[in-house]
Order: C-alpha cells, then sequence, then structure tokens
C-alpha cells in the first residue's frame, strides 16, 4: 500500500490554532484519469491499486478541498492502464478494470469488476459495507439497531463510502460547501483484509490521534443537580473506598437551568450556578488536586441569552447590539461567532480550569450552509481548539457524537442516552467491534445504561465488566434519586464486583496507553471483531459478534444475559481459534481450553467474564494499583509495573509510555520517537524473559500471576537502575520446558455440581454418569449425560464445558463436546454428529 505524503497547509503565524491542521488534499497528477463529453465530465484519481476515487461533474469543476473524511489524496501512482474507445474508457490495474460510458454515473454507465470477472460493481450513489460501521447516536435504542456501512465485507470483496454530501474545508481552515449535482466516491477492494482497509483509511482521513493517558481511566458522570461540596466529597468517598477516577463530568446542572421561561428552556447555559457552585474555580483547582480531568457538559442549541454573565463580552466581540437583550443565536456557519463561542465563553471557563468539553449536541444535521452539519463544525473546532489547554490536556482532546467518516479524528466519541435493559447491554460489544469497520476506536458507552429500565445489581455488575473491557470506562445515569452508578448503593456482592473491576481497570492502563499508541501509529483500534484477523474461517468468524480482540491477543466474550438459576452462572459462546495451541481465562487462570479451532460455551459466575489469552502473551500492568494501597485518583505514571507472563509458546510485547519531555506545542500526533518504549521478549525454548533495552524508560518491576488454582512463578524485582543505561537488559532465567497448569477436571465438575441448586439426589446421578465409571468411554459418558432427563440444560453445559476444556488432562473429553439447542436432541441410533441450527452449540466426532 502507497503512503501518504502528509504535509501542513501553508500558513501564517497569525493565524489561530483552531484553523490549521495537516491535509494533503490534492490527488497526485500521475494517478489521475479524466475527461469530459458534452456536459458530463469525470475524473478518477487511482489512489491505490485497490483504491479508487471517483467524481462527475455536470460543471467540468471538481472537488480538491479537503472533505470530513478526505486530508490526504496524495498517493503514489500505482501502475495502471487506460484504453479509451469511442464508446467507454476503461481503467485497469492490478485487482480491477473500471468501464466508464462518459455519461453521468448511473449503475449502466459507471461499473467496476474484478480483473477474474467473478464480480462486479455498479454505481448507485450508496455507501456498501456489509459487516457494517456505525452510528450517530444509540439515544432511545434498546436493543439491536442498524449501522452506517464501514469498510469491511463479506458478501462482496468492496466496500464503497459516498462522500457527495460531506462537509468541507477552505484553505483558510474555515468550513465550506459542495457545488449541488457533483458526485464523489471511494471505492475500496480489500476483500477480507479488512484490517488493510483501516489502515488505509486513516492513510486518506488520517490517524486516529494519541489520548492523553488520563482517558483511559475510569470516568466520572452523572446527570444529577451535585453541589460542589457534594461532588468533592463523592470524590473523597471514592477514594476512601479505594475506587480511583481520572476523570470528573459535570452534567448540565453546572450551569444555571431554572431560569425565565421568556428565554426558552434551559439545556444551554454557560453561566455557574453559584447557589451549587459558589467558587467554581475553587471547586475545579480541588478536583486537579485530587488528580482528575474535569468535563462540562455543553448543549449550545439555544446560543447565549441575556441572563448570561458574559452576554455583553460575547456581544461586544460581535458588535452586536444589547439595549433589546436579543438573545446570540447558535450558527455555526458563522465565523465570527465561533471565534466568539471558542474566546469569550469558553476561553474563560477553561482559565477557571475546566479540561475539556462533553459536546451534547441532538438538534439535527442542519444549518444554514447546505451540507454543514453543526454536530461536525463543533467536533472539529473543539478538537483543534483544545491544543491550547496545553498544560493540562498533554493532547488535544474533545468528548462527542460520531458524526460520520473521519470522525475517528476527534475522540472520545459519546453512544448516547443507553436504555438500561440486557437488550442494550447485548448489542454494545458488537456495537463497539463494530465501529472499527470504519475507524471508530474509542467509543464511551454509558456504563450501566443511563435510562429507563429497572434496578438490576445483576446487570449493573456485568455492564461495569463491559466497561472494564471496553475503549472508555464512563459510568452514567439519568436523572434520578434511585439510579446512581457508586458501588456501595448495591449489594455486597455487586459492589466488590463492581470495585475489583473499576480498580482493573486502572491497573491496565499501561497496557490501555500502549494500544492507544498502536491505534495511532499502527493503525490497529483497540477493539477488532473475530473476522478481521480469521476471515479466512468464514464458518466462525462471523458468528460471534459479541467476542471480540482486546489488544493484539486478548479475546474477550463479555456476559450479556442473566444467570441460570440452576447454576448460579450465566453462559457465553466463544469461539477459540487454531492460531494458537492452549487460551487461558486470565482472570480465572486454572481454566485452560485447548483451542482446535472449535466453538464452546463458557459458564462464569456474577464475579468474573472469559478474558482468554493464548500461550506466549504478555501482559503488563500497574502493580501500585493491584496491591499497593491507597491508592489515588488520576492516572500517574506507575512507580513499579507488573507482567503476567502466560507460557507454552514465545511472544513478545512493547511497553509504550507517555513523552518524557512533550514539547510545549503539542500534536495530535506527536513524533513516535518521543515515546517511551520498553521491549519484553519471552523465549519458551529457553525459558528466558528479557526486558529492555528502554528508552526513556519507566521503572519497572515484575512480580507474579494471580489467581487461585494457577501456576504461579514468581519473577521476582528487576532493579530499575540498569534500565538507564543506553542497551542494557535485563533476563530473567525462569527454566525450560514451562507450561500452562492441567485442568483438574474432576475437582471442577465436582465444584459446579456442588454450586448448582438442583436436588441433592440428582448431582449424585451426574456425577456417577459422567465421573462415576471411567473405564466407559467418554463419547458414550457424554451421550449419557445429555440423555438424561430431568437435568437442567445449563448445568449439562456447564458441566460439558470443564470437561472438554484442556485436552492434556486427564479424562478431558475434547473432541466429544456437545452444546445442547433448544431445538436439539441427541440422537442416539447416530451417536455424536448432532448440531443445531443456532450456530454454536455443537456435537463433534472425537478424533482420538
Amino acid at each position: 500500500m502507497a503512503e501518504s505524503s502528509q504535509a501542513p497547509p501553508p500558513a501564517s503565524s497569525s493565524t489561530p490554532s483552531r484553523y490549521r491542521f495537516d491535509s494533503r488534499p490534492v490527488a497526485n497528477p500521475l494517478a489521475i484519469v479524466q475527461g469530459s463529453q458534452g456536459d458530463s465530465h469525470w475524473r478518477f484519481s487511482l489512489l491505490d491499486d485497490v483504491v479508487l476515487r471517483y467524481e462527475w461533474s455536470p460543471d467540468g469543476a471538481f472537488e480538491d478541498r479537503a472533505s470530513t473524511f478526505a486530508l490526504f489524496r496524495h498517493f503514489d501512482a500505482p501502475a495502471f492502464e487506460t484504453v479509451d474507445t469511442k464508446t467507454h474508457l476503461c481503467i485497469r490495474t492490478s485487482s480491477f478494470e473500471l468501464r466508464c460510458d462518459r455519461t453521468e454515473f448511473s449503475p449502466t454507465s459507471l461499473q467496476i469488476r474484478g480483473r477474474d470477472r467473478d464480480w462486479r460493481w455498479q454505481y448507485d450513489g450508496q455507501s456498501y459495507g456489509d459487516l457494517g460501521g456505525t452510528t450517530r447516536t444509540l439515544d432511545g435504542v434498546d436493543g439491536r439497531m442498524p449501522l452506517a456501512p464501514g469498510l469491511a465485507s463479506r458478501l462482496k470483496p468492496y466496500s464503497v463510502l459516498d462522500d457527495s454530501e460531506s462537509m468541507l474545508f477552505e484553505a483558510n481552515g474555515w468550513i465550506g460547501t459542495r457545488k449541488p449535482g457533483r458526485k464523489d466516491g471511494y471505492f475500496f477492494l480489500f476483500g477480507t483484509r479488512h484490517a488493510n482497509a483501516v489502515r488505509f483509511l486513516y492513510a486518506l482521513s488520517g490517524a486516529p490521534p494519541l489520548l492523553p493517558r488520563w482517558v483511559l481511566g475510569n470516568w466520572w458522570s452523572r446527570y444529577h443537580e451535585y453541589s460542589g461540596r457534594e461532588y468533592l466529597a463523592l470524590m473523597d468517598k471514592f477514594q476512601q473506598h479505594q475506587i480511583p477516577f481520572s476523570v470528573g463530568v459535570i452534567d448540565m446542572d453546572w450551569h444555571l437551568v431554572d431560569i425565565p421561561s421568556k428565554y426558552g428552556t434551559g439545556w444551554t447555559g454557560y453561566t455557574w450556578n453559584e447557589a451549587l457552585f459558589p467558587d467554581p474555580e475553587a471547586f475545579l483547582t480541588e478536583l486537579h488536586k485530587r488528580g482528575l480531568r474535569v468535563a462540562l457538559n455543553d448543549h449550545p442549541a439555544d446560543g447565549v441569552r441575556s441572563f448570561e454573565q458574559l452576554y455583553e463580552k460575547m456581544a461586544e466581540a460581535l458588535g452586536r447590539d444589547t439595549s433589546q437583550g436579543e438573545a446570540i443565536d447558535f450558527d455555526c456557519c458563522d465565523r465570527e461567532f465561533m471565534d466568539a463561542y471558542f474566546d469569550v465563553l469558553k476561553a474563560r471557563l477553561e482559565d477557571q480550569g475546566v479540561d475539556f468539553w462533553w459536546i451534547d449536541w441532538q438538534q439535527g444535521d442542519e444549518s444554514k450552509m447546505p451540507g454543514v452539519d453543526p454536530l461536525w463544525v463543533l467536533n472539529h473546532f473543539h478538537f483543534l481548539t483544545s491544543m491550547r489547554n496545553a498544560k493540562t490536556l498533554e493532547q488535544p482532546m474533545t468528548f462527542s457524537r460520531y458524526a460520520g467518516p473521519g470522525s475517528h479524528r476527534y475522540p472520545v466519541g459519546f453512544s448516547g442516552d443507553t436504555v438500561i435493559s440486557w437488550e442494550s447491554l447485548q448489542f454494545q460489544p458488537e456495537f463497539t467491534a463494530t465501529a472499527s469497520n470504519i475507524g471508530y476506536g474509542w467509543w464511551s458507552h454509558d456504563i450501566g445504561g443511563h435510562w429507563g429500565g429497572l434496578r438490576s445489581n445483576e446487570l449493573t455488575a456485568r455492564w461495569v465488566q463491559l466497561g472494564c473491557f471496553s475503549p472508555v470506562l464512563r459510568l452514567h445515569s439519568t436523572k434520578n434519586p434511585w439510579n446512581s452508578k457508586e458501588p456501595w448503593n448495591f449489594e455486597p456482592e455487586t459492589e466488590r464486583i463492581m470495585s475489583r473491576f473499576l480498580r482493573l481497570r486502572h491497573c491496565l492502563i499501561p497496557f490501555l496507553y500502549t494500544m492507544s499508541a498502536r491505534a495511532t501509529y499502527d493503525g490497529e483500534p483497540l477493539v477488532q471483531p473475530l473476522y478481521w484477523k480469521h476471515a479466512d474461517r468464514p464458518d466462525h468468524c462471523y458468528s460471534y459478534p459479541n467476542q471480540y480482540y482486546f489488544g493484539p491477543n486478548l479475546l474477550v466474550a463479555p456476559i450479556t444475559q442473566p444467570t441460570s438459576p440452576c447454576t448460579l452462572l450465566a453462559a457465553v459462546p466463544v469461539w477459540l481459534p487454531g492460531t494458537a495451541s492452549r487460551y487461558v481465562d486470565l482472570l480465572r487462570p486454572s481454566l485452560v481450553y485447548t483451542a482446535r479451532d472449535r466453538p464452546l460455551l463458557l459458564h462464569r459466575p456474577l464475579s468474573t467474564l472469559p478474558v482468554l489469552a493464548p500461550e506466549g502473551t504478555i501482559l503488563v500492568l500497574d502493580a501500585p494499583a493491584l496491591y499497593a494501597p491507597p491508592l489515588r485518583h488520576g492516572v500517574a505514571r506507575p512507580t513499579a509495573l507488573e507482567i503476567w507472563l502466560v507460557v507454552g509458546a514465545s511472544g513478545t510485547f512493547t511497553l509504550v509510555e507517555e513523552p518524557t519531555s512533550p514539547t510545549p506545542a503539542i500534536s495530535p500526533i506527536p513524533p513516535r520517537h518521543t515515546l517511551s518504549t520498553v521491549p519484553i521478549a519471552w523465549d519458551q525454548p529457553t525459558g528466558t524473559l528479557t526486558i529492555g533495552p528502554a528508552s526513556h524508560p519507566p521503572a519497572p518491576k515484575t512480580a507474579r500471576a494471580p489467581g487461585a488454582f494457577s501456576t504461579v512463578i514468581d519473577l521476582g524485582t528487576a532493579p530499575s537502575e540498569w534500565l538507564a543505561k543506553p542497551g542494557e537488559r535485563y533476563q530473567l532465567a525462569l527454566g525450560e520446558g514451562k507450561e500452562l497448569n492441567r485442568v483438574d477436571i474432576e475437582a471442577w465438575i465436582g465444584e459446579v455440581i456442588r454450586r448448582a441448586e438442583t436436588p441433592y439426589a440428582q448431582k449424585d446421578e451426574i456425577w456417577e454418569v459422567v465421573m462415576g465409571d471411567a473405564t466407559r468411554p467418554v463419547g458414550e459418558r457424554v451421550r449419557r449425560l445429555w440423555a438424561m432427563e430431568g437435568v437442567d440444560e445449563a448445568l449439562k453445559g456447564a458441566v460439558m464445558e470443564v470437561w472438554a476444556s484442556d485436552g492434556r488432562a486427564e479424562g478431558n473429553a475434547v473432541g466429544w463436546e456437545v452444546w445442547k439447542g433448544e431445538e436439539g436432541e441427541v440422537d442416539e441410533d447416530e451417536g455424536l454428529g448432532w448440531e443445531t441450527e443456532d450456530g454454536y452449540y455443537v456435537v463433534s466426532e472425537s478424533e482420538e
């Protein structure tokens, strides 16, 4: 794939920072084919041998300004040939052939087909990507919803993005509009190389920026009428409970909301409610002292009305007459208004200590200029303007809704007011993973749900577990005295679970920051669907939408359904790719699973969820957040690191940390060489762990792996002094032949049966069938288990999971596994060869 040569546009030193951003929107002239016939004009830009931009114009001119989607159209020209006949224009690359009859684009006038002619695309003015992308908001959505297309397709080898209606940027950085009637789109031919498609998207549209480290910790948000004193007391109580936060979000009650009816509603406001916050600067200072960054909610649609403290200053900046008290309307198309919006309204509040803004725009996608979406304008200029907060932000930052393709340049995304229901929870893992198909990798959901529904300890605990393994963990809830997410407001077991996963989230920050760097510099979103890596297994990779990669090799399967009243466990279907021999559950490391490219049905108590790591995994965590209370708010760089090593195969991991000496002028993408790095490698044949050489290093420490019933190797403490020496490495010789513990199947099955709330006599019967006579063939015992009448299907499945977990364990049933579906039946005559229609309950023939 050709690389884009990116250079900033020329700008004078007096140009405000919010109008300067890198772009190179004009395509390489060596890659352009264009022509005209009468009043039909066309232009094709070959950005790569598998990526094409197609344009049609009735007026003979074409668009070379940057759009919200495409900032960098200049690539090295690929090899191609052009054949111009009397009836058609043909363009051929190594991958496709384009045919155009020179008339206005239509399904018959513009077509692209594969060189082997096994597929054909016909222009229809629509975007296409049948695996989906994402959507603007989940407001009011209870369960699944249709998603706009991304760049990943299963049914066709191509994807298409129509860019004809998007907003543009002028050379001076201000917004522009398109000439009506023109057609503009992009054709991508990546087949099942979904990750490559998104990497090209980043090259064309701009990479996602490197996040400030504190974004990756816990966020507290609640729509509630807090006073400053109450909010600080709450943060102190979290600290007393050893629950760390890095971001405090203040919802709309920070400003005046109870206003005279003549002014309209109180949703928009820029004047502190002094009854709640008598000294805003002192309040914000105290939050900063506690290690928190602060965001205020902003609904800007109603503009600035005469009751606002800054009304006169806004009017003065805009040259408005204030004698009649007329409101200053919000107008995203008025550059003078937007300058005053940032430099009068926002700057004053930022000077008081506001770090960034939650842009809560809900008023549609139209403005005074055709094709200009106010959400796009707000996201773009808030992000660029946030660079002036260099002392507190380290990196530019915004928090708002998704506005369309290209929005990945403005993290973090607010997915909307989530309905509190199991249906909402069930959709969020898939929704988060699918967003990566359009490059949108940093969704922030209302963890625990926002409104509606009912109180459920179990649902809340499961949602927080998902949040821990989501891009951003932000607790939130609507204005209701009974609806809040403080762990101590729930039952003791739920409180323990929520607290544990909120602490674990802060332990993961070294890993998560490394993943942010991976997304920015390598084009790899944190969360990825299975089919990104395993499209060669279409029989499995598309069947588990709620299972996803979290980083390069962790497989996470959030539990999104209630527990069984019989087993006290909840089930989740997973698939174990055969790219590894075995996987261990990091949160229950006594459970090891032979991969064999097979489906499984995993069962977990409320306290945990499956986080599966293949052999060779190296996970680096913040050690003090694990073992060294008291925990503090904020995300200070750790004084010690902990390494979790999954033995059994060699592996590598390079830890990335913030620049040790950031330059005063921050950038969305700082030079990669300014980041601290520590490479870590595990060599399985020799049993050697190597750390370093470090570049601008932190002070690492290795420690033990967690969990009961697991192999625990104390790696000891690596001294930090050696890291200061260029080229130095630190090695630990752990010995050859290290392997994961073998699952004690008998003990685990006994535990499953013991916990089940089922008759004691039935427990005896199940044990007798499964373990009573080890001389019986495993397949026969599996058949007998599933033929037992009156035994809950969930209990059979939970026993089966452990029995068929580890192919090395004595008495295992790997190869004979059965998970019975609602309509499935075991055929006694045919033996084990039965499969249901639901896609994951399977019986397989033994390969023994």
